[in-house]
C-alpha cells in the first residue's frame, strides 16, 4: 500500500510519462494482437492455410530489433520524446495500411514494416519513464508498463469479440490505426527525460557499438535472458486462441471471453510481481513467477469446457507477465547509462528475433500431430520457463542503481557491487 501512495506522489511530469508510455505500449501490442485473433479468416480469405499466415508474425517478430536499434540510437541522440511520437505515428499508419493489403504477401511485407516500428517503442518508452521516474517506484512502475502489452491484448479481445462480426479482419486493423492519438498526449503533456537532458547539457554523446563492446558480456547475457523471455510469453499468447478454435472446438463468443480473463490475469501478475521486486529484488522475483507457470500447464491445456480452460489462461498469464513484469525496470538498471535509449529495446528484440520463429514451429508441430495444438504449446512453455528461472536466477541485477552519474553509473549508498564482467564496475548485487 505505501508504493500506491508514492504513485499518488508522482509529479505531474512523472505521471504524464507513465501514462503516455503506457498507451504506447497498450496500443502497440492492440496492434500487434489483431492479427492473432484473426489468423484463421485471414487464411480462408486468402486461400492458405494458418502456419503460412503465421509467417507474417514470424516476420514481425524478426524486425523489430531494427525498429529497436534505429529508434534507439535516434533517442539517444535527439531525446526520447520526439522519437517516442515518431514510433506511434509510423507504427499506426502501418497498421491501417495492413487492412487493405490485396494478398498474403503484401500483408507479409507490412507486417514486416509493422515490425520495425513496434520494436522502437517499447524501449523508448521505457527508457523515457525510467528516467522520469524516483528509483523506489521503478519495481511498481515497471509492472505498470508492461502491464500495457497484456491491456494491449486485452482490448484486441474485446474488439474482436464486440465488433469482428461487423467489420471483419480488414475492419480489425483499420481500427488499428487508432494510437495515432496518443501523439497528440504526448506532443501536449510529456517533457523529455531530465537524465537525458543532462547528458546533453555535459555534450555527451552516446557511442551506442563502442559502449556495447566494452559490455559485451552484459550485453549478450540479456540478449539470452529476453530470448528466454520472448518464448514464453508468445509460446503462451499467439496460438492460444487458435488452440482454443481448433483443437477445442470453441466459439468466437468464448474464445474471446476467455482472452479477456487472461489478460486480466497478466495484467495483476505484471503489476504484483513489479511491486514485488522492489521487496524481493528484480531475480529472485522473476525466478518465482516462472516457476508458477509449470504446475498450471495441465489446468491450462489439458483441462475439459470453457470455465476450466479460463481458469488455467488467468493463473498462466498471470506468472507468465508476473516475471515479465519486471523487466522494464530490471532492464534499464542494468543499461549503462550512454545508451539507455538503445540497451533495453534492442536486446528485448533480439530476443524477439531468436525466438520470432516460435509460432511457426507450433503450428508446423501441432498439424504434423493432427492438430494437436496442447502439446506444442505444453512442451514449449515447460522448457523456457526453465530457462528463464535459470538465466534469472544465475544472473546479474542493479535494482536502485542512480541514472545520470555519467559513464557507467555508479551504485547508491548502502549497495555492494558485484560486477559481472570486468568491462563494468555498475552492477549491485542486493541479495
Amino acid at each position: 500500500m505505501s508504493a500506491l501512495s508514492d504513485l499518488r506522489l508522482l509529479t505531474k511530469q512523472q505521471r504524464n510519462a507513465v501514462v503516455a508510455s503506457f498507451l504506447g505500449w497498450t496500443l502497440d501490442a492492440f496492434d500487434f494482437f489483431i492479427l492473432v485473433f484473426v489468423l484463421k479468416y485471414v487464411a480462408t480469405d486468402f486461400g492458405t492455410d494458418v502456419a503460412s499466415v503465421t509467417i507474417a508474425i514470424t516476420l514481425t517478430l524478426a524486425m523489430r530489433p531494427v525498429g529497436a536499434l534505429i529508434f534507439g540510437y535516434v533517442a539517444d541522440r535527439f531525446g526520447r520524446r520526439p522519437t517516442l511520437m515518431a514510433n506511434i505515428l509510423l507504427y499506426s499508419v502501418l497498421e491501417f495500411a495492413s487492412g487493405f493489403a490485396p494478398s498474403l504477401t503484401m500483408l507479409i511485407v507490412l507486417r514486416a514494416l509493422y515490425g520495425i516500428a513496434m520494436g522502437g517503442e517499447w524501449g523508448v518508452g521505457a527508457s523515457l519513464t525510467m528516467e522520469t521516474i524516483p528509483p523506489k517506484m521503478r519495481g511498481l512502475v515497471s509492472g505498470l508498463l508492461q502491464a500495457g502489452y497484456p491491456a494491449g491484448y486485452l482490448v484486441a479481445s474485446l474488439v474482436f469479440f464486440l465488433l469482428f462480426p461487423y467489420v471483419g479482419w480488414r475492419g480489425m486493423f483499420m481500427l488499428g490505426a487508432l494510437p495515432a492519438l496518443v501523439v497528440l498526449y504526448i506532443r501536449s503533456t510529456i517533457e523529455e527525460s531530465p537524465v537525458f537532458l543532462a547528458r546533453r547539457e555535459k555534450a555527451e554523446r552516446g557511442r551506442t557499438w563502442t559502449t556495447i563492446r566494452e559490455h559485451a558480456g552484459l550485453f549478450v547475457y540479456a540478449v539470452l535472458l529476453m530470448t528466454a523471455f520472448n518464448f514464453f510469453s508468445h509460446d503462451t499468447q499467439d496460438l492460444y486462441p487458435t488452440f482454443l478454435e481448433v483443437q477445442q472446438n470453441l466459439s468466437t463468443t468464448a474464445v474471446g471471453t476467455i482472452a479477456v480473463v487472461y489478460n486480466i490475469g497478466a495484467i495483476l501478475g505484471g503489476i504484483t510481481f513489479g511491486l514485488l521486486s522492489e521487496r524481493i529484488g528484480r531475480r529472485r522475483g522473476i525466478v518465482i513467477a516462472a516457476l508458477l507457470a509449470l504446475p498450471v500447464i495441465p489446468l491450462w491445456v489439458y483441462s475439459s469446457g470453457p470455465v476450466l480452460l479460463a481458469i488455467g489462461a488467468f493463473l498462466m498469464q498471470f506468472a507468465v507477465q508476473g516475471a515479465w513484469g519486471i523487466i522494464p525496470a530490471h532492464l534499464n538498471e542494468l543499461s549503462p547509462d550512454e545508451i539507455r535509449g538503445t540497451f533495453p529495446g534492442f536486446t528485448y528484440q533480439l530476443g524477439n528475433l531468436l525466438a520470432s520463429a516460435n509460432v511457426t514451429l507450433q503450428a508446423g508441430l501441432a498439424e504434423h500431430y493432427g492438430n494437436n495444438y496442447a502439446l506444442a504449446l505444453a512442451v514449449v512453455v515447460a522448457i523456457v520457463a526453465v530457462a528463464v528461472a535459470l538465466l534469472a536466477g544465475f544472473g546479474v541485477e542493479a535494482k536502485g542503481i542512480a541514472f545520470g552519474r555519467g559513464k557507467g553509473g555508479g551504485p547508491q549508498e548502502g549497495q555492494s557491487t558485484t560486477p559481472p564482467d570486468p568491462a563494468s564496475q555498475r552492477y549491485v548485487n542486493v541479495h
